[in-house]
C-alpha cells in the first residue's frame, strides 16, 4: 500500500474543507465531517486499498487495516492541515452538547484503563500458556514435557516467574493506569498499587482462608480493628483507591502554593488514600468484587453451554456497539483468581465469533466475481481469523448483510459446543485460530473441535446460500433485459 497516495484519495473524496478533526485507532481512521453528503462514497467504496466505511457516534470512520493505518493518517493530516487529535479529543468535539450515556461512560473508563495493560497481560498470559505446555501432564503423553526432559526445569520455573509477574503485581499495573485516566500522578497511583500488595500484608488469595480460621493479623488503630490484608487480583478496590487517590491530588494541587504545594501533596494524598484503604474502601470492594465474581462464575457454571451459545451468538453484536470495550476489566478478573474461576469463557467465546465472521468472509471470496470486494475479502477474512474483525464485519459482511448473521449463527452454536465442554481461557491471547495457546492444555482438542465447526458452519452456509443468492439475482436481471428487448 502507497500510504501518501492512499491518504491523498481520502482526502479528495471527503474534502480537504470538509474535515474538522481526525484521529486513529488500530484499524480505522476517525474523522470528524463538516457534511457528510459532500463525501465521495463511490469513491471511498470502489478504493482497493480501503476495507470499508461507516458512521458511529458522530464519527465517520473509515478502515484502512492494522499497520497501515497509522501512516494513512500521519499523510492525511499533513495533506488536509487537521490537526492530530487523540481518541478522547475527537468525541469531545462529536459530543459537545449533547447528553452522554452513563454506562457507556463507564464502559469508555473502563476501556481507558484496561486497554493499555493489555500488553502487558497478553505476554504474561501466553508465558502462562508455555508453562502450562511444558508442565501439563497427558499433553504429549503420560509425563509432562519436563519431566520428559529434565534439563529445562529451570527454564520452565523461570518462564512460570515472568508469567506470574504481571498477575501478581496486577494492582500497581492498574494503579498507574487508573490514575492517570483519573487525571492523576501515575507514579503516585503505582506506591498506592504496591501498598495493597506489600509482602507484610495476607496475601490477597489468601484473605478468605485467614478470616475462616481466625488467623487474619490486624493494626490496632485508634481502638479499631484493620485487618493487614492484602489486594492481590483485585480490581475494583484499585480502581475505586485510583479514583480517590486522583482526587485528593487534584485538590490539594488547587488548595497548596507552589512549594509547599509540591513537598506535601504526594505526602498527604498518599497517607489518606491509605488508610481510606485498608479501613472502608478496600475492604467493602473486596465484598463486592468477590460477589461480582461468584457471580459470574455462578451464572457460567449454571447456565453452561445454552449460555455459551446464547453470548456466542450476541458477541459479534455486541463489538459493533464497542461494549466489549469492558471485557478485558472482567477477564483479568477471572484470571487473577483461576484458582476458584479456572479460568475465563470469554475468550474461547471471543474467538469462536471471530473465526466464524472471518469464514463467511472468506465464502465472500469464493463467491464475488468483484475484484475489489474479492481482495477486500481475502485479507479481512484473514484478519479475522486472528482476532481482528472490523474489517470483515464492516467492510464486508455487514454491507451483504446475511453473511453477517450467519456468522452469528456458527459463533452461537460453536459457543454452545464449547460450553458444554468446558473450554476455559487460562490467559489472554489472540482470539482466532492460533488462541490455542491460550486455552487449558487438556481443552486444547476441544477448542480446536469448536474453531472447525465455527468455521465450517460459517463458510459453507455462506457459500451456498450466497451462491443461491446470486444466481437468483442474475436471473432477475436477465429476465428484466429479456423483456426489455423483447418489448
Amino acid at each position: 500500500m502507497k500510504h501518501k497516495e492512499v491518504a491523498q484519495r481520502i482526502a479528495q473524496a471527503i474534502g480537504k474543507n470538509n474535515l474538522l478533526g481526525a484521529a486513529h485507532c488500530a484499524t480505522r481512521l476517525r474523522l470528524v465531517i463538516k457534511d457528510t453528503s459532500k463525501i465521495d462514497q463511490v469513491a471511498l467504496d470502489d478504493d482497493v486499498d480501503l476495507k470499508g466505511t461507516f458512521e458511529a457516534n458522530g464519527q465517520y470512520q473509515i478502515i484502512v487495516g492494522p499497520g497501515d493505518v497509522n501512516d494513512v493518517y500521519a499523510e492525511l493530516v499533513k495533506i488536509t492541515g487537521v490537526g492530530e487529535a487523540d481518541k478522547d479529543e475527537l468525541k469531545k468535539m462529536t459530543t459537545q452538547g449533547k447528553k452522554e450515556n452513563p454506562i457507556m461512560v463507564l464502559i469508555k473508563v473502563l476501556s481507558d484503563i484496561f486497554v493499555p495493560l493489555i500488553p502487558a497481560l497478553v505476554a504474561g498470559g501466553l508465558l502462562m500458556a508455555l508453562n502450562n505446555v511444558l508442565t501439563g501432564v497427558g499433553l504429549f503423553g503420560p509425563k509432562s514435557v519436563v519431566e520428559m526432559f529434565p534439563g529445562i526445569k529451570g527454564a520452565a520455573e523461570i518462564i512460570n516467574m515472568m508469567a506470574s509477574a504481571p498477575f501478581a503485581f496486577l494492582p500497581i499495573l492498574i494503579g498507574i493506569s487508573a490514575t492517570k485516566r483519573f487525571g492523576g500522578n501515575p507514579y503516585l497511583g503505582a506506591a498506592a498499587g504496591m501498598m495493597m500488595v506489600m509482602p507484610s500484608l495476607v496475601n490477597g488469595y489468601g484473605v478468605s482462608e485467614a478470616v475462616a480460621t481466625g488467623t487474619m493479623p490486624h493494626w490496632d488503630l485508634f481502638g479499631l480493628q484493620v485487618a493487614q490484608a492484602g489486594y492481590q487480583g483485585q480490581v475494583l478496590p484499585v480502581i475505586a483507591v485510583a479514583w480517590i487517590l486522583a482526587t485528593l491530588e487534584k485538590f490539594f494541587h488547587k488548595k497548596l502554593a507552589n512549594a509547599i504545594d509540591f513537598t506535601f501533596t504526594p505526602m498527604l494524598a498518599i497517607i489518606i488514600t491509605g488508610f481510606l484503604t485498608f479501613i472502608v474502601v478496600g475492604p467493602v470492594l473486596r465484598v463486592v468484587s468477590d460477589a461480582v465474581t461468584d457471580g459470574i462464575v455462578w451464572l457460567y457454571a449454571t447456565t453452561g453451554g445454552i449460555g455459551s451459545g446464547i453470548f456466542g451468538f450476541f458477541y459479534s453484536a455486541i463489538v459493533l456497539t464497542g461494549l466489549h470495550q469492558s471485557f478485558p476489566a472482567i477477564e483479568t478478573t477471572l484470571l487473577a483468581d483461576m484458582a476458584k474461576t479456572g479460568g475465563s469463557f470469554i475468550f474461547p467465546i471471543a474467538a469462536m465469533a471471530n473465526v466464524a465472521q472471518g469464514a463467511a468472509t472468506f465464502a465472500i471470496f469464493f463467491i464475488t466475481k468483484n475484484k475489489k470486494q474479492k481482495a477486500l475479502a481475502s485479507s479481512a477474512g484473514f484478519s479475522a481469523m486472528l482476532g481482528i474483525t472490523e474489517p470483515a464485519m464492516f467492510g464486508v459482511n455487514l454491507k451483504l448483510k446475511f453473511p453477517f448473521f450467519i456468522g452469528l449463527i456458527a459463533a452461537g452454536i460453536a459457543s454452545a459446543v464449547i460450553g458444554f465442554l468446558h473450554v476455559l481461557a487460562v490467559s489472554m491471547g489472540p482470539a482466532g485460530v492460533i488462541g490455542f495457546i491460550a486455552i487449558k492444555p487438556s481443552s486444547i482438542p476441544a477448542f480446536m473441535l469448536g474453531i472447525a465447526i465455527s468455521f465450517i458452519i460459517a463458510f459453507t452456509t455462506t457459500y451456498f446460500y450466497g451462491r443461491k443468492k446470486w444466481l437468483k439475482k442474475t436471473l432477475q436481471v436477465l429476465k428484466k433485459h429479456k423483456e426489455k428487448y423483447s418489448n
